[in-house]
């Protein structure tokens, strides 16, 4: 089967959020590319909008090596979607909105040509106290902030307007960290909650990670309500040389391994609340394995009275409902590590997961 075939199958599907899991190898940019010339309109147009590493190629650095870095900037290679580029500098502020999340230490300022209907320039980027010093972000940090700056051309452009069908985001997680990672899958949610009722938003990712979440949360979680029937999750991957699309087999494609991998290696270092999030959706993955679907009666099974469950569960649920950005910067006091790592042991102990 070939990636053109793979578009045409993606385009035939009835529901409105699919979500895709391939390694890196496989052709999701590709595929992307292959789904956007299908559904171009007969005059050529397209009728979605993207995110992949083509948006990623569009920004350059400009290191200034001429000059010792003193005019370092990130330039933005000229394109289709500089004809937007107004609407983010009139409103950076969409920008700033989305990076907060992210917890940027960093500011930046949009350089726009002196024909502002050609659009963004360059970036540069500052720290708070020295403004007139350009820095060179990090590797994360700058695919952070390319993300972030087509989020707000999602949300404030006439982009998404004149290309309304569908929304195509392709791995949007390069030289990510665990922590940020969750943010973005947080992100992309935030995308799926404001438009899936009225367009289709496709999401294909190599990270298991990201996969793992937005799969849960889409038909598992507590909001699973509103998306699961409208959400199609698929595998794509190479059989003797060919490239196919399956619906995963829980049997043998087992999520929660990644996220025990992630926690293993958290309860040896540092410990952030947002990870109870993690943990509840890992009691949540394996009670539902064993047909109950209730994360307290698991903790019942591990060991735990009726008034220690009660008590957990508060504690894993409080946990779980604050937002992205206390996810990231709060770290467990005492009392939650301990827990957290009552719980996570007795699982481990329990069910001796191999990972």
């Amino acid at each position: 089967m070939s990636l053109e075939v793979i578009a045409k199958n993606l385009k035939e599907m009835h529901e409105n959020i699919i979500l895709v899991y391939g390694f890196n190898d496989i052709g999701k940019t590709q595929l992307s590319v292959a789904y956007k010339n299908l559904t171009k309109t007969n005059g050529g147009k397209h009728t979605g909008v993207y995110y992949n590493a083509f948006s990623e190629d569009l920004f350059v650095w400009d290191n200034d090596e001429e000059n010792d870095g003193a005019n370092i900037k990130l330039n933005v290679l000229p394109s289709s979607l500089n004809q937007f580029h107004s609407f983010l500098y009139e409103n950076n502020k969409v920008i700033k909105d989305k990076l907060a999340s992210y917890d940027p230490k960093y500011h930046f300022r949009l350089n726009m040509y002196d024909d502002l209907e050609r659009g963004i320039e360059s970036v540069t980027f500052f720290k708070e106290e020295n403004e007139d010093t350009p820095i060179k972000i990090s590797r994360g940090e700058e695919s952070i902030f390319v993300w972030c700056f087509y989020l707000a051309l999602f949300d404030v452009g006439d982009w998404t307007k004149e290309q309304d069908s569908h929304i195509f985001i392709d791995d949007p997680v390069s030289s990510l960290d665990e922590h940020n990672i969750f943010i973005t899958v947080n992100t992309i949610f935030q995308q799926i909650a404001s438009h899936f009722e009225k367009k289709r938003i496709i999401i294909t990712t190599h990270h298991i990670g990201l996969f793992s979440i937005l799969s849960d949360r889409l038909t598992k979680g507590e909001k699973s309500g509103r998306y699961k029937n409208l959400t199609a999750i698929r595998i794509i991957k190479r059989v003797d040389n060919k490239v196919v699309l399956e619906e995963p087999k829980q049997n043998v494609f087992l999520y929660h391994l990644h996220i025990l991998q992630v926690l293993e290696k958290a309860s040896k270092n540092q410990l952030y609340n947002y990870q109870f999030s993690l943990l509840r959706q890992l009691l949540e993955n394996i009670s539902s394995f064993q047909g109950s679907g209730h994360p307290g009666r698991l903790l019942n099974k591990l060991g735990f009275s009726d008034e220690e469950v009660e008590k957990l569960m508060v504690i894993v649920n409080t946990h779980s409902h604050k937002t992205p950005y206390y996810y990231r910067t709060e770290m467990m006091n005492e009392t939650d590590q301990k827990h957290f790592n009552d719980i996570f042991t007795k699982l481990r102990d329990t069910y001796h997961f191999t990972y």
